[in-house]
């Protein structure tokens, strides 16, 4: 009998231990299966840039130039996304519909940031099966549904919007910043500022303007779900530039490099330009549009937040790119080149999140951090790090931006919150067309009238031409889709980016023919025509003498300028990269006798040590054009304080210092 009742409490348990492990083992199935989901949308991802990566070999072993990659990208994205939406699946995705209990109060404007489902303690469905235990299980907010029926793959084919902003667009800015040509974004600053800063704050105007009577005159469904903010933010989300595939036919054809420099000058500032408009109209929104009316206090303080976002964003970039000028300038990191590059990278991402935290714009930060980085940097790290920290970033960049347009492709048949109006599309085509206009040839007239030699009218065509949209207006207009006016301003933002990646920049070489740009021989000297990169690289074999005093497209000089020019220039090179690197003359003959102690203490053995002929560039990079002949080519020291034991310096001691 004893025996009889052991054997049946262990029979039972086994069968209770067998029913809690099955409802594990069939968690344990959904899982493995979300896992080989996920596997799968990021191969086809991995393939889709193999794909684009052995294309773009063979346009280039085929001296194919009608279609760049990023065309190609999106292309196959296109192609996949189709597939995708089009082949269907069998693991569709299981839902139950839940409504609030009574008496709950949320926000349907704001939806809550997490459901708390509760099941409560209930007798088994089928029979023999084990009583449902009293669970609760918490579901995060993805945004509304469209597709009910959506499926598996279709859902993880898309990804959180946050991932552009945090992990794809920094190492892209950074790379901007990292190997921007100094010498010629200086050279042409006055005509780039103006493009970037006050052209597209002026092109965001006239197409939020403009779209705003053309929504008006659009079906009342569509009319009364577009505020004029709306389409604000739709003129600063579209108003930024991305002409990778225009600047990739001007390395390979060796176009001026003074056009080269406005163009992608313009299109680094203006990604960050942009950002910051769009959230200054986001925070207009917020405090003071209360009752769709204009508040002039309201615009005032937009305008306040636009100037001092940018401000404090661009100071933490720099401020983190001289920390680590000052980490890798006073310690010994450089003997450890692995350590030396990740500490590199991380105070450089470190950037964008400091800004994000403080309520700034990471991209901004993190793209002078970038610059500060290539001045001062540099200089510092060892000559493994400098190549490993280039090479990085360039390969980075390179497959963040192809990343992006091949997800743009997928998600315009993937993406579950699309609305196509072919009136609202239309309107935006052309609009997008008038703010770039409204950019370029107004404020090139204003900038020709004190500017020699002006920017001739060819170069303004080309550079109307080279408007064409791409990471940033798609990574601005998929952050918020949960109103219909959002995700019609996606879908034609998706659809723009598409047009002019594939259209325009094919028709890149055949615009330059048109135009009658010269290239190759036919333009600047070979040193001022190569790529940006490429200088980089190569300019130190030309750097040995010859002159690379521009023979065109610099702003006008001015003595006003010029004094700027040469004031900048030796501040920089007598006390900031002294400081910040160990770059000659040292601190101690450069500082007022009263500061000779903090002088001795801020400056290091090897700048006492090495000679002077160390101060040549090791790569292209000349900060300033100081070497026009405009400007004299002696500045007096004194005039930036008192006490200064030597009195003058070179132009030679300025252009040549370490990048």
């Amino acid at each position: 009998m004893n025996r009889n009742v052991v054997f049946t409490f262990f029979l039972f348990c086994f069968v209770t231990i067998c029913r809690g492990s099955g409802t594990d083992i069939a968690l344990d199935a959904k899982a493995t299966l979300l896992h080989r989901i996920d596997s799968l949308n990021l191969l086809i991802y991995t393939c889709l840039l193999t794909l684009t990566v052995l294309t773009i070999w063979v346009f280039k072993h085929r001296r194919v130039s009608w279609l760049h990659e990023t065309g190609l990208a999106v292309i196959y994205g296109l192609i996949v996304g189709a597939i995708i939406r089009y082949a269907g699946s069998t693991n569709h995705i299981t839902h139950i519909n839940v409504n609030p209990e009574p008496g709950t109060t949320y926000n349907l404007s704001v939806p809550p940031d997490m459901l708390r489902f509760h099941f409560p303690a209930s007798l088994p469905i089928t029979p023999g099966d084990s009583p449902i235990a009293n669970k609760t299980y918490a579901y995060s907010f993805r945004g509304e549904i469209v597709n009910v029926e959506q499926n598996e793959i279709d859902l993880k084919a898309t990804f959180d919007p946050e991932i552009f902003f945090n992990i794809i667009l920094p190492p892209i800015i950074f790379h901007a910043g990292y190997c921007l040509k100094r010498k010629y974004f200086f050279r042409n600053l006055g005509a780039i500022l103006t493009f970037a800063m006050v052209g597209t704050a002026l092109s965001a105007l006239v197409i939020g303007a403009l779209m705003y009577g053309c929504v008006q005159l659009m079906p009342a469904s569509l009319a009364s779900s577009f505020t004029f903010l709306d389409t604000l933010y739709f003129g600063a989300l579209i108003s930024p530039t991305d002409p990778l595939t225009v600047l990739a036919i001007f390395s390979q054809l060796k176009v001026d490099v003074n056009l080269y420099a406005m163009i992608f000058g313009e299109s680094v500032l203006n990604d960050a330009v942009a950002l910051v408009l769009s959230g200054a109209i986001q925070n207009y929104e917020t405090r003071y549009s209360h009752d769709g009316g204009f508040e002039i206090s309201g615009f005032l303080g937009a305008i306040g937040d636009f100037i001092g976002i940018f401000s404090l964003s661009l100071l933490v970039g720099a401020l983190m790119g001289c920390l680590t000028a000052l980490m890798t300038k006073f310690t010994h990191v450089r003997d450890w080149p692995l350590l030396e590059s990740a500490l590199f990278v991380l105070m450089s991402y470190a950037a964008f999140l400091i800004a994000e935290v403080c309520e700034l714009t990471g991209v901004v930060a993190v793209l002078f951090c970038g610059i500060c980085q290539a001045h001062y940097t540099y200089n510092n790290l060892s000559s493994d790090s400098r190549n490993r920290t280039k090479q990085l970033f360039e390969l980075l960049n390179f497959l963040a931006e192809n990343f992006i347009f091949t997800y743009i492709g997928v998600s315009m048949f993937t993406f579950p919150k699309h609305h196509f109006d072919p009136w609202f599309i239309i309107a935006g085509f052309i609009t997008s067309m008038l703010g770039r206009a409204v950019n370029i040839y107004p404020l090139s007239f204003l900038l020709n009238l004190g500017r020699k030699p002006p920017i001739p009218v060819n170069f303004q065509h080309m550079l109307f031409f080279s408007g064409l949209r791409g990471a940033m207006s798609f990574a601005l207009a998929i952050r918020n889709t949960v109103s219909e006016a959002r995700q019609a301003m996606l879908t034609t933002t998706s659809l723009i980016v598409i047009a002019t990646v594939v259209l325009q920049g094919g028709a890149a070489t055949h615009a330059l023919d048109y135009l009658r740009i010269p290239t190759g021989e036919g333009s600047n000297e070979e040193s001022e025509a190569l790529p940006y990169r490429d200088v980089r690289s190569l300019y130190h074999a030309t750097d040995t003498g010859e002159s690379d005093t521009p023979r065109g497209g610099g702003d006008a000089g001015g003595g006003q300028k010029a004094r700027l020019a040469r004031v900048w220039g030796a501040l920089d090179s007598r006390l900031l990269k002294p400081l910040l690197t160990h770059a000659r003359p040292p601190l101690t003959e450069t500082l007022p006798a009263f500061m000779r102690p903090v002088a001795r203490l801020l400056t290091t053995t090897h700048q006492y040590t090495q000679g002077d002929n160390t101060l040549r560039r090791t790569d292209s990079d000349s900060d300033l054009c100081i070497d026009d002949p405009q400007i004299p080519s002696s500045i007096d020291p004194q005039q930036l304080w008192p006490g200064l034991v030597d009195t003058r310096i070179s132009v030679e001691g300025i252009t040549g210092s370490n990048i």
